[in-house]
């Protein structure tokens, strides 16, 4: 029994001792200090900063494709008219909507009769109007395409794929669609069909999505952005591509500093990035789950040099208690020589409040140990 105090006495003051070490220790480092940007909280909202936490998630490996908005050929019509004539009415106007049966226009017959006789031309299906080929007293004849119209309440999206990507396509696929004229707007939609044949002139395939359009926003001849998710990998570190920073060869993030005292504190960290999809980016080493990464306003990160407050000003703010110019703990007797009015050096390694504590329960810890010691001795003599 008593063989097993001393031996968990013993154990308490290695464990002791080493978190003394470890706390003694524990600074913001040179390379650390180099790599911060710090600002306060006017200045975080100046920057607009957005941060997000980096997570394993599904990651999504994309094929990047161009193209544009077609009406889909089911959903083209033309007017004509079946007898020759001299148009009395015309109806339909550009750009304006017009429904199945409603009138188009109105064609007065070259057959005898007094009047003529009129044919009332409907229009054969819903759409919008998009060409008018005629105005009121033109002679026409059944070979004149009169008027055009264009359903568009389906549309099909029609991406140029590169050859290459062909062997990845297959029907069902989903895409995201980003269509530039409303500003970027995204859609989703699936894989309907693949192009017959390949384009020689300019080594791509078509692949056609067929895209809801109730309210006509979509519009034939818009371009769009294809991103046509091909395959997913799951529990992948990833972060929003907004959040990556420099050149291919050095990427960058900001994380925000991990001591919830320095609230506005980022730190500039060096990654590896894997796959890049059309949002996110692959982490492959440089950052852990949960770190906060900075999205909307790291590039302006970029330009912030070292921030607006100091890096001693806001350690001292953070944690109560002095600090020198580059990060470190001030000593005793940088402290006193402080006081006295003397000019405090910077640089030197010193024991944190915390490690000082360590360090004394460390020594009352022995205390007790050699006290347990001798009095084990005294009762075994």
């Amino acid at each position: 029994m008593k063989a097993s105090r001393f031996h968990t006495s013993f154990f308490v003051c290695v464990v002791t001792l080493c978190l003394s070490a470890v706390f003694a220790t524990a600074e913001i480092t040179p390379e650390e200090a180099a790599n911060l940007v710090i600002l306060d909280a006017v200045g975080e909202k100046n920057l607009q900063i957005e941060t997000i936490e980096a997570e394993e998630t599904d990651f999504e490996e994309t094929a990047f494709a161009l193209g544009r908005i077609q009406a889909a050929p089911a959903g083209r019509a033309i007017v004509s008219s079946r007898v020759p004539g001299r148009v009395v009415s015309v109806e339909a106007h550009v750009d304006t909507r017009i429904r199945m049966s409603s009138e188009a226009l109105v064609i007065e017959s070259r057959q005898p009769g007094t009047p003529p006789p009129r044919i009332r031309i409907p229009a054969p299906i819903n759409g919008i109007v998009s060409k008018v080929n005629v105005v009121e007293g033109q002679p026409v004849e059944p070979t004149d395409s009169l008027i055009e119209i264009l359903d568009l309440s389906t549309v099909h999206a029609i991406a140029a794929v590169p050859e290459h990507l062909a062997a990845k396509l297959k029907p069902g696929l989903k895409a995201r669609i980003r269509v530039i004229a409303l500003d970027n707007r995204e859609f989703t939609a699936e894989l309907a069909h693949i192009g017959a044949e390949v384009d020689s002139k300019n080594g791509t395939i078509e692949a056609a999505f067929h895209i809801p359009n109730e309210e006509y926003e979509l519009r034939p001849g818009m371009r769009a952005e294809f991103s046509i998710i091909t395959s997913k990998r799951e529990s992948v570190l990833s972060v929003p591509r907004l959040a990556l920073q420099g050149d291919a060869a050095n990427r960058v993030v900001y994380r925000r500093h991990y001591d919830t005292g320095l609230k506005h504190t980022f730190v500039r960290m060096a990654v590896q990035v894997g796959a890049v999809n059309d949002q996110f980016a692959e982490i492959v080493s440089g950052l852990a789950p949960g770190d906060e990464v900075v999205t909307k306003g790291a590039f302006s990160l970029g330009f912030a040099g070292k921030g607006n407050v100091s890096l001693k000003d806001a350690l001292d703010a953070a944690h109560g208690h002095p600090h020198n110019e580059d990060g470190s703990e001030m000593t005793p007797e940088q402290l006193a020589a402080a006081k006295a009015g003397k000019a405090g050096g910077g640089g030197q390694r010193a024991f944190t409040p915390l490690a000082m504590f360590f360090a004394a329960t460390t020594a009352v810890l022995l205390i007790l140990l050699l006290v347990s010691g001798l009095q084990s001795r005294g009762r075994n003599a």
